[in-house]
This record gives structure tokens, C-alpha cells and sequence, in this order.
């Protein structure tokens, strides 16, 4: 670690992109809102993608500790992927705040964070804060690592994420009919995985492992516990019938999905997967890769602004 010259102002970074192009017309206000606020600020417009892992470490060199996130989950992710992967400070240190922008803002039903830009400035000027937890997922074959606020997935839910850009334009949604219609091309695997010191070997369709509420447009796919309480929330399902899914839709988003007699829910600090040929893995709705990776927790790892 090195030590820096604090700068106290708001690093702000902002996705043009997000909610399908639509951040782009809030601009203005959140600007104007910004300088009556007397909030102090410099902006950054993201150029290309993952453009944000490189804004926020370089920022952090030059002293940034605060930084407002105004782009949707994914912009939210690569930040976060930014602060996790410098090395100029404890992660411990940096404060991140979002205004929402994009189209499932999947992350920010969490804290109740308003979509109205206003509400959520005065969250920043309020600076109530958590101290969240983050995941973090080490690939095997090629020693990647990427890191996650929100959740991740294994199997099915990340096929559906590799699919959902044909489905954009029905917003929140997207994720629940790129399922209901990818449900019967998906092919489950045979994998093994550890669980503490606990290996297995079994089919497997879908594993969520979950550190916030809410992930595919507002569903509820793990038995949620707490954003700071040091465990992944972890659903597995090792198959289940389309019927079933139709049938127990609400379950899915009301938060009784542990009812499901299908999955199987727990809490746990660090999973394994390996004998992964052909599952791809998701983070907070980015497809990371396919192959064997580690996953583990680091607690209370970053200061969130939240209602």
C-alpha cells in the first residue's frame, strides 16, 4: 500500500450506455442537482467496455477514496472489480455511492436506493453507510480473478445471461423470458464441488450464490440472509422440470424459493467447483468464462452509501 494525497471530492464515473442508452438523458439533471448541492465532483464518461476498472484504479493512485457510480449494475460490477484489484489501498477505505441508471438495477433494491436522481444525491449528502461484503472468484484455468457485489451463478443462470442481449428490449424481464425460452436447450452437467471440507460429485442444473436480495430483474434465487454477515448465500438445483418453474414463478420472487423442493439452500463461506467442462459462470449479470474456479468471500470489504 502506498500512501496517498487524499483527495476528498466525489470520482464520479458514468456509463452512457446504461438503461439502454436512456442514463444519457438523465444527465443533465443529476449534473445540475450535483452543482446545487455544492457537492464537489470531477465526472468521467466511460469510453469502452470494462472502461471502468481502469478509471477507478487510476483514480485511486491519485488519491480518490469517494466515488459515485451513475450506470446499472454492470457499471456498478466493473467498478467495483476496479477498487477490488488496485493495490494503492485497503478497499476498506473507499466509499462508493450509486445513482441508478440502468434497466434491472438489480443491486440497488437492495438498499432501497430511488431511481429518482434527487432522492438518491440526497443519499450521498445523508452519507449513511454499510461496510458490504464481496465475492470473489478465482478461475482456474487461467488465474483470473473477479470479483462481485451482488451474485453469481453457475450452470443455467449463466446460460441465460449469455443469451439475454436478444431479450434487452423487454427490460426487467429480460432475464425471466430469456430463461422460460432457453429452458429446453440447456443441457445439464456433471460436476464435482466442495462445500467446507464436504466433496461431491453430482448433476447439476443451476447454483446461485448470492450476497444481496435481488439478481435477474428482482428475483429472489437465493434463501437471503444478510449483506455483511461474512456467508455466501448458496441455492443448488440439481434438475427440475419447466412445469415446475411455471408453476412456482412467484417463489422465485417473493423469497420463499428454499420451498421449492427442487433446490436445496445453505450458507457458506467458500465453494469450490471443479470437473467444469462446459458451465459457464456469471457475476452481477457479466459472463465471466466456463471452467473449475474458487469462490470465496472477503467480509465487510467496502463502504457502501445506502437509504
Amino acid at each position: 500500500m502506498e500512501n496517498l494525497s487524499i483527495n476528498s471530492s466525489w470520482y464520479t464515473i458514468f456509463n452512457p450506455t446504461s438503461g439502454g442508452g436512456t442514463g444519457q438523458k438523465k444527465l443533465d439533471k443529476i449534473l445540475s442537482i450535483f452543482n446545487l448541492s455544492k457537492i464537489t465532483y470531477q465526472i468521467i464518461t466511460t469510453q469502452y467496455a470494462h472502461h471502468e476498472e481502469e478509471l477507478v484504479q487510476a483514480a485511486i493512485k491519485k488519491g480518490y477514496l469517494n466515488f459515485i457510480c451513475i450506470g446499472g449494475d454492470g457499471t456498478i460490477h466493473h467498478m467495483i472489480n476496479g477498487i477490488m484489484k488496485q493495490k494503492y489501498t485497503d478497499s476498506r477505505q473507499i466509499k462508493l455511492a450509486v445513482i441508478p441508471t440502468g434497466t434491472g438495477n438489480d443491486w440497488v433494491k437492495n438498499y432501497n436506493i430511488p431511481r429518482d436522481p434527487k432522492k438518491a444525491i440526497n443519499l450521498i449528502l445523508n452519507n449513511k453507510i454499510i461496510y458490504q461484503d464481496v465475492g470473489k472468484i478465482n478461475l482456474t484455468e487461467n488465474n483470473k480473478e473477479v470479483f462481485f457485489n451482488n451474485a453469481a451463478g453457475i450452470g443455467f443462470d449463466a446460460f441465460v445471461v449469455k443469451r439475454i442481449p436478444l431479450y434487452k428490449k423487454w427490460g426487467s424481464l429480460a432475464y425471466l423470458i430469456a430463461g422460460l425460452i432457453s429452458f429446453t436447450s440447456y443441457k445439464k452437467s456433471n460436476i464435482s464441488y466442495t462445500v467446507g471440507s464436504r466433496l461431491c460429485t453430482s448433476e447439476m442444473f443451476m447454483i446461485s450464490l448470492g450476497i444481496c436480495r435481488y439478481s435477474g430483474g428482482g428475483m429472489q434465487l437465493t434463501d437471503f440472509k444478510h449483506h455483511k454477515n461474512g456467508y455466501f448465500d448458496l441455492t443448488f438445483i440439481k434438475s427440475i422440470q419447466l412445469f415446475r418453474v411455471i408453476t412456482n414463478i412467484f417463489k422465485l420472487y417473493n423469497g420463499n424459493i428454499n420451498d421449492i423442493r427442487e433446490t436445496e439452500c445453505s450458507h457458506i463461506k467458500k465453494f469450490d467447483l471443479s470437473h467444469n467442462k462446459s458451465c459457464y459462470i456469471q457475476a452481477d449479470g457479466e459472463l465471466i468464462g466456463k471452467g473449475d474456479a474458487k469462490f470465496e468471500l472477503i467480509p465487510r470489504a467496502i463502504q457502501m452509501i445506502i437509504s
